[in-house]
């Protein structure tokens, strides 16, 4: 079949990010028109949400290297530096029943952001034309809500990243910092989700997206996502994510990556508990021999609010990357963290202040942290932060 077909040119579209702003403008023109027709101009102002966020932090190691990096870590990776890690403006307009298109805008800076433009290891995947342009799009999407079940609703465009369990907004999350299972799956994604509320307990959602890093382009493939939440009792809920894709230039089915992500959460009272474990796998088509790399990762959260406000959570976890496949290091990571939150809500504002203490260990043929004037590698790191964080909803 001769490659400049009508399909091959719809996937180099959807691949590209420029389509993300179509599908904003489409949303921009068209949306009004038709919330217009089904309310009226009271009602149709209570569907739109407005946000701005700022995420501002300080961490200290005791290793204090020159280079002010904390290695293997994509947000909140300067050491001993104030930092604006995210700030972020957004617009959303829900999709309701009596208001069926939906639209979210919002755009975004700071430190986390720049982790989105990332290189796996080798062969080095060029990022897109003008990422580091495109990665200030904190969403760009229209959504759909069809009468099915308890409500299917289709969203396009710049979405939030179903894989994982912590937010990529730190505010949401127990810890201050993401762990490191958090930073190895995407944040975000391009591409068609497909929610569907079977019921008040399970939840379906089915995704086709640009891959696994949405700012680089190694094919014109889409890859292919299934989720599944299901409320066991009114206290636990259990979630599968599976992501199965090609990520390569070679895109034949026994080179395609594939990972799975569970997730068990439990909710009582002022208690908090989850746990997630992830395993991932992807034939390397351009290494001899075409060995088959695997990584993997867990974590175990826990948070008790022992006050109005206040709250204190801790969170072990590990992380695998024997092959150096995602970290582009050969390393074995466990770490310990704990922190105290503080939060005040006031009005339409949530202001937290935060106070993390945590322990780093990485071990393995390219493992440890880097230390001192040298930027030296030494197995382990501890670290001291300090955040403040500022939401406004509207």
């Amino acid at each position: 079949m001769p490659r400049n077909t009508a399909p091959d040119r719809l996937r180099r579209f959807v691949r590209g990010p420029s389509t993300v702003v179509v599908v904003g403008f489409i949303g921009l023109f068209f949306l009004p028109s038709r919330v217009a027709l089904a309310e009226d101009a009271e009602d149709l102002l209570s569907l739109w949400h407005y946000q701005l966020y700022a995420d501002i932090g300080y961490a200290s190691s005791d290793n204090n290297p020159e280079n002010h990096v904390w290695r293997s870590k994509s947000t909140t990776s300067t050491l001993d530096n104030f930092e604006l890690f995210l700030g972020m403006g957004s617009v959303r307009k829900d999709a309701t029943e009596d208001s069926r298109w939906g639209l979210e805008l919002g755009l975004q800076t700071g430190l986390d952001s720049e982790g989105l433009v990332t290189a796996p290891p080798p062969p080095a995947l060029e990022p897109i034309p003008n990422a580091e342009s495109w990665r200030h799009l904190y969403r760009a999407n229209v959504s759909h809500l069809f009468d099915a079940g308890c409500g299917l609703r289709l969203t396009g465009g710049l979405i939030n990243s179903y894989i994982g369990y912590e937010s990529y907004l730190a505010i949401e999350n127990l810890n201050y910092t993401h762990g490191y299972m958090s930073d190895s799956v995407p944040y975000l994604l391009i591409g068609l989700e497909a929610d569907w509320e079977v019921s008040e307990q399970v939840d379906l959602g089915f995704y086709l997206t640009t891959g696994y890093n949405y700012l680089t382009r190694p094919n014109d493939a889409l890859s292919p996502g299934f989720r599944v939440a299901w409320q066991i009792s009114p206290r636990t809920t259990v979630t599968q994510n599976l992501y199965y894709g090609p990520d390569q230039a070679q895109t034949s089915l026994e080179f395609w990556r594939a990972l799975s992500d569970t997730i068990v959460e439990w909710k009582h009272d002022r208690w908090l508990v989850a746990a997630a474990v992830d395993f991932g796998t992807e034939k390397q088509a351009h290494l001899a021999g075409q060995p088959r790399h695997t990584w993997s990762s867990g974590a175990l959260w826990v948070r008790w609010q022992f006050a109005e406000g206040w709250s204190v959570a801790l969170r072990p976890e590990f992380y695998s990357d024997p092959d150096g496949q995602i970290s582009g290091a050969q390393q074995f990571i466990q770490a310990y963290t704990g922190t105290v939150k503080y939060q005040l809500s006031l009005r339409h504002h949530r202001i937290v202040g935060v106070f993390e203490a945590r322990y780093d260990r990485s071990t393995g043929d390219d493992g440890g942290f880097y230390k001192g004037p040298d930027n030296s590698l030494v197995p382990s790191q501890s670290l001291v932060l300090f955040g403040l964080l500022w939401s406004f909803d509207l």
